[in-house]
């Protein structure tokens, strides 16, 4: 929930729910070692709805074979973001609206049973530019029951911050925000470099079983808040009794993730599946996710599945939802993606083939929706709009914030 204003405060929150939807619809069809992935084209619509924001847009992919031994891909992916969060409403900022678009390419190189990745992916929005390529090589060996996989990523990042030009009532990026104090020519933005790198391996352990297991290491460093987020402090003075202030991040951060996955095939036709992940960084996060989903084919061409997804982290070390006092310490956050909260999420997807009749060029055709539900319980961020509409609704005393999302997606796939 980043997107950009924050008015955007948005942004850095949303910034990371986007990217993740972003990489999963880049990661359609994942690279395997030993087959490059079938001609395709893929159009799709997602809408997310909750907590006062609404993201929507549509995304085309399309991957195509040039030969026996590589296949190139190219993908589309644009936001629609209207907002009027808590983030938003809390800071006094009023609703706002933007656009982000994201373009990305690859291609895949089979030789014998190894494939090599590459690729590359800009994201463009009035005040977050980011660049990021990626290398990956899968080995497959034993027989072809074991893959092993490693990638590398990279990625550029601008973070500009928006402000209102009072001529012309505006939106413009503030050109002093990458200055940090200093004299010297205006720069608008500030820098965040990141990199990644991954290892996995896949097994299969019988004719029905399948395990996996992940393990990624990412780095960042530069500017790695939000603009336009606050923390807040108690002022006993203030109208509500707290006072607002830009939020004070390390300019470092290293994260570790593993996951392993088991699916099982039953006799059928059906699967089940089940993931844990455990997340850590150095700002103290520690988060635990617990994932079962089960497919089912059912009644001529469709096939149905189901899913459950329960996560929990604890706040980062220097999280707070509000300060004894200005300057309480040296590094200060308000970001509830950085609180302490357990989400659950309960997902259903359909998928239809269905056949183009007197259409000798497509092969395959399928028709795919997809609904989930999101509810967050945020154990140490509180409604602050609340402040002071109720008996006892103090600083600090009002009511923990809950989010509830709505995520809706439909896409056409065509085999060609």
């Amino acid at each position: 929930m980043q997107l950009t204003v924050f008015r955007k405060r948005i942004r850095m929150s949303l910034q990371r729910h986007t990217r993740t939807l972003l990489a999963l619809c880049l990661c359609v069809t994942p690279a395997l070692a030993g087959v490059l992935p079938d001609d395709r084209a893929d159009v799709l619509y997602h809408r997310y709805q909750g907590g006062g924001i609404t993201i929507q847009g549509p995304s085309v992919l399309i991957q195509k074979k040039v030969t026996d031994n590589l296949a190139v891909n190219y993908n589309f992916y644009q936001d629609y973001l209207t907002s009027a969060s808590i983030d938003v409403l809390v800071s006094g900022a009023s609703p706002y609206k933007e656009k982000r678009t994201q373009h990305s390419g690859g291609f895949q190189y089979l030789h014998g049973k190894s494939t090599y990745s590459a690729g590359i992916i800009n994201s463009s929005e009035p005040d977050y530019k980011s660049n990021t390529t990626y290398y990956s090589i899968s080995q497959d060996m034993f027989g072809d029951l074991t893959t092993v996989t490693m990638t590398y990523k990279r990625g550029w990042d601008k973070v500009f911050r928006d402000v209102k030009d009072p001529a012309t009532g505006r939106l413009v990026n503030d050109p002093r925000f990458g200055n940090t104090g200093l004299a010297g020519p205006d720069i608008p933005f500030r820098d965040a470099d990141h990199r990644g790198y991954a290892v996995g391996a896949s097994q299969i352990l019988t004719r029905n079983l399948i395990a996996s297991f992940n393990y990624e290491v990412l780095t960042d460093q530069g500017y790695l808040a939000s603009p336009y987020r606050k923390i807040r402090y108690l002022s006993p003075g203030a109208g509500k009794g707290f006072t607002l202030a830009d939020q004070v991040y390390p300019n470092t951060r290293t994260s570790n993730a593993a996951a392993i996955e088991a699916k099982y095939y039953l006799w059928y036709r059906a699967a089940i599946t089940a993931q844990y992940r455990y997340f850590s960084d150095t700002w103290g996060i520690r988060g635990h996710t617990a994932e079962i989903g089960y497919t089912h084919p059912a009644w001529k061409s469709w096939i149905f599945d189901g899913t459950f997804r329960f996560y929990t982290q604890n706040a980062a070390s220097f999280y707070s939802d509000l300060f004894p006092r200005a300057n309480a310490q040296n590094f200060e956050a308000r970001d509830r993606e950085l609180a302490a909260f357990n989400s659950f999420t309960i997902g259903v997807g359909a998928a239809y083939d269905f056949p183009i009749p007197r259409n000798r060029w497509i092969n395959k055709s399928s028709l795919n929706f997809r609904l989930d539900h999101l509810l967050i319980d945020y154990k140490d961020f509180r409604n602050a709009l609340l402040t002071g509409t109720a008996p006892g609704f103090t600083a600090g005393n009002e009511p923990l914030y809950k989010l509830n999302a709505t995520i809706f997606q439909a896409f056409v796939s065509v085999w060609f």
